[in-house]
């Protein structure tokens, strides 16, 4: 794990699975029509309940660039963002999606006073975005929100569900916020 602290905000990076942080919110990398078939977005539907995916698609269609929450069920985060990172479900997406996501999920969180926030890989499941891509466009993002907004939210956490994404978010956050006081 790798943890460091950038303008009071708390930056952590953890391998594991996402519906087992224990924060304020976890976002989900959606689609605009909120369909949560697979990847992140089944697994969340899974641990959590069928009624996320419902109190989602409730409220879609979500242009990418826009963010929405909904309760988290079962989950043991009090909230789920849902940021499309692409329109329709299973497809293709690139790094321009990915930044708007994040971007749209912070600027959530912040409104929502969310105090703790995790992400997965934005856009590297169906989405086909490299993780080397994903990770760099998503700490830049987070680096970017918190020098214009400073917290909330207090704490970002990185989740990866491989040693590959993990690495790759270790080196974007070492390499993006170079300088910032590090701890292992």
């Amino acid at each position: 794990m790798l943890a460091l602290n950038y303008k009071g905000v708390e930056i952590v990076v953890k391998k594991g699975d996402i519906t087992e942080e224990v924060v304020d919110a976890i976002v989900n990398p959606a689609n605009s029509f909120m369909i949560m078939g697979g990847g992140v977005a089944g697994a969340i539907k899974r641990k959590g309940g069928a009624s996320i995916e419902q109190e989602a698609m409730a409220k879609a269609p979500v242009d990418v660039g826009n963010a929405i929450v909904t309760s988290a069920g079962r989950l043991k985060a009090k909230y789920v963002i849902h940021a499309p990172t692409m329109r329709y479900p299973a497809s293709r997406t690139n790094e321009d999606n990915v930044r708007l996501a994040v971007r749209a999920s912070l600027k959530l969180a912040r409104e929502l006073n969310i105090s703790s926030v995790a992400f997965p890989g934005m856009g590297t499941g169906v989405g086909g975005v490299p993780y080397s891509v994903a990770s760099n466009a998503m700490v830049d993002e987070v680096r970017a929100f918190i020098d214009l907004n400073g917290p909330p939210p207090a704490k970002v956490v990185l989740v990866a569900f491989d040693d590959e994404l993990y690495e790759e978010f270790v080196k974007a956050v070492r390499r993006l916020l170079e300088g910032s006081t590090l701890a292992v």
